[in-house]
């Protein structure tokens, strides 16, 4: 790009390569909505004012114009989807540029996990940068495909879409001084670059030596008093709407305050179904809340770039790249059009961009396990009292409580009367044996059982159900398809969705896993679970990083008091 013609452009001695005439542009410096011409030389906005002429002219007739969203911090593989079919369900809803963590892959596959992802997100009609996992593992109460150190992510940390080192979740490992924890921190700021946080309930001094470590946003916060007291101490709020939690209306009192210029909106884990209504959906949400629309637009757009130093994006001004949407109103915010660098991408709904990706690097499967047998999910009886997870509906956080089990023959069994049903996480990586046992609470099945390789976060198969001969009929299935997710009842598959890649992700494309997935929620109704996505809450049962009582491959574990705890001690 030459810039003499950039200037001769802005100054209106020279035909831009494309105008957008009589927009109505929403101006995130001044928070006001001014009519004018955008025009574009190649990939960038150039002048914005009256009466430019392009060699191409779209006159969009007074619609809103605005900077193309921006996600904060996702893992794509939550969609179940390779890159380029996450790409096609978001860039028609206006997300043109996400900050991706390959933490999942990377329990999965590691290094060679984070380079598929930077391959296959190559040449996408969306800008893809990444930040490196901090936490793989999270805890050593899991076992993961992998490990990665400080020296794995220095040979990544200097790649130009690199941005830092993703959310921190060992936030103990941080406050305690753990030397590896550390090493990972000071990799990232001796590269001048981020450091995510994950900090749920953290307050206090203890915030404060967290923040003072290096770690400058959290998006964690499930309200208000949370989030203001992370505010006042500088970090930058990242407020999620993922499907699993749902965090956006209880911080919506933080965005119609004064003070909002360091929030921005991520989506974190989002199932298929959720991405029809991606970050333009959140700021519909806000609006409709009572926020005021431009505040919304700028936790889309210009907060989130000027939080990870991307000085061009997130504006529509002068030497910003023409990442534009185009909107009827600021109400539905559905957008007719969809700029990348000046081309259209998108049109009414439909991604109209013509791309090829490259050859990703194959992989090996992934479901690797000691031969099961069915008394694998036997639990002797120790009494008939138990500990219990007890799920919190579209929040990541569970409860502690003691509830009644059966026992039958000397082994504990669900008790469906009162909604416990029996929970097994089977390794899967490295083939230990190592099966952690338990009971949960609020998934509702009244027969049958769910199962799947999405269990955040080293990605173990987590199986439950109401009996052993339905969740042993699940877990052969899973490792028949090398990983998915399924449902059982009475020996019968009702629905089935494989994801050989990582035992995460299909390679069909974004319709066939949406309709599999529909299929899915249908058959789990069938066998009597309430929940809107009960897949998505059994994925964060093994999170053992978020409070109160979760389950891994090798236990129940008391996240508060950072150990394993007999289910029958109460």
């Amino acid at each position: 790009m030459k810039t003499e013609k950039m200037i001769r452009v802005a100054k209106g001695e020279e035909k831009a390569d494309l105008v957008i005439k009589n927009a109505n542009i929403v101006n995130v410096f001044t928070d006001k909505i001014q009519k004018a011409d955008i025009a574009i030389v190649e990939n960038r906005i150039v002048g914005v004012g009256e009466n430019y002429h392009g060699q191409r002219e779209i006159d969009v007739n007074g619609a809103y114009a605005t900077p193309a969203f921006i996600d904060g911090h996702v893992h794509i593989e939550s969609s179940m989807c390779l890159p380029k079919e996450f790409a096609k369900a978001v860039v028609p809803e206006g997300t043109v540029t996400v900050m991706a963590d390959p933490h999942e892959i990377s329990n999965v596959f590691g290094l060679h996990g984070i380079s598929f992802m930077r391959e296959a997100c190559k040449n996408l009609p969306l800008d893809v940068y990444m930040m490196l996992p901090s936490c793989v593992p999270a805890t050593d109460s899991e076992t993961s495909g992998f490990e990665l150190k400080d020296y794995d992510l220095s040979l990544l940390i200097d790649s130009p879409e690199i941005l830092g080192i993703a959310e921190m979740m060992n936030f103990p490992g941080v406050l305690s001084c753990n030397t590896d924890t550390m090493s990972k921190i000071k990799l990232g700021l001796s590269h001048h670059k981020k450091i995510d946080g994950h900090a749920p309930g953290l307050s206090g001094k203890d915030l404060c030596g967290y923040i003072a470590a290096g770690v400058m946003s959290d998006h964690e916060c499930t309200n208000a008093q949370e989030a203001e007291e992370k505010l006042s101490l500088g970090m930058h709020l990242m407020i999620r709407e993922g499907s699993a939690a749902k965090d956006l209306k209880p911080l919506i009192p933080v965005l119609k305050g004064k003070n909002t210029s360091r929030c921005m909106f991520v989506t974190d884990d989002r199932h298929p179904t959720d991405l029809k209504g991606h970050i333009n959906a959140m700021v519909k949400t806000c609006v409709e809340e009572g926020v005021d629309p431009v505040t919304a637009i700028k936790a889309a757009t210009i907060n989130t770039a000027q939080y990870f130093g991307l000085s061009d994006l997130g504006a529509i001004a002068p030497g910003y790249r023409a990442h534009i949407l185009i909107f009827e109103d600021l109400k539905e915010f559905k957008p007719t059009l969809v700029f990348k660098s000046g081309e259209i991408v998108a049109r009414n709904g439909i991604l109209t961009a013509i791309y090829e990706t490259n050859d990703t690097p194959k992989l090996r499967g992934s479901v690797n396990v000691k031969w099961i047998e069915h008394e694998d999910f036997k639990i002797p009886a120790k009494n008939d009292k138990a500990k219990v997870i007890e799920i919190t509906p579209s929040s990541l956080l569970t409860n502690s409580v003691v509830e009644n089990i059966k026992v039958v023959d000397g082994f504990a069994e669900s008790n469906l009367d009162s909604d416990v049903l029996k929970i097994v996480v089977i390794e899967r990586h490295k083939a230990s044996g190592n099966i952690g046992k338990g009971f949960v609470k609020g998934f509702g099945l009244k027969s049958g059982a769910i199962a799947s390789t999405v269990a955040h976060d080293s990605h173990n198969m987590v199986i439950i159900g109401t009996n052993d001969e339905d969740m042993y009929t699940a877990a052969i299935e899973l490792v028949k398809s090398q990983g998915g997710k399924v449902v059982v009842n009475n020996g019968k598959v009702l629905a089935k969705l494989p994801l050989p890649v990582a035992g995460l992700m299909s390679e069909e494309n974004f319709e066939d896993v949406l309709n599999e997935c529909q299929k899915l929620k249908e058959a789990v109704k069938e066998i009597g679970c309430p929940l809107e996505d009960p897949f998505m809450t059994a994925a964060f049962m093994s999170l053992s990083v978020i409070p109160s009582l979760k389950i891994t491959d090798k236990g129940v574990y008391d996240v508060c008091k950072s150990e394993f705890t007999d289910i029958f001690d109460v």
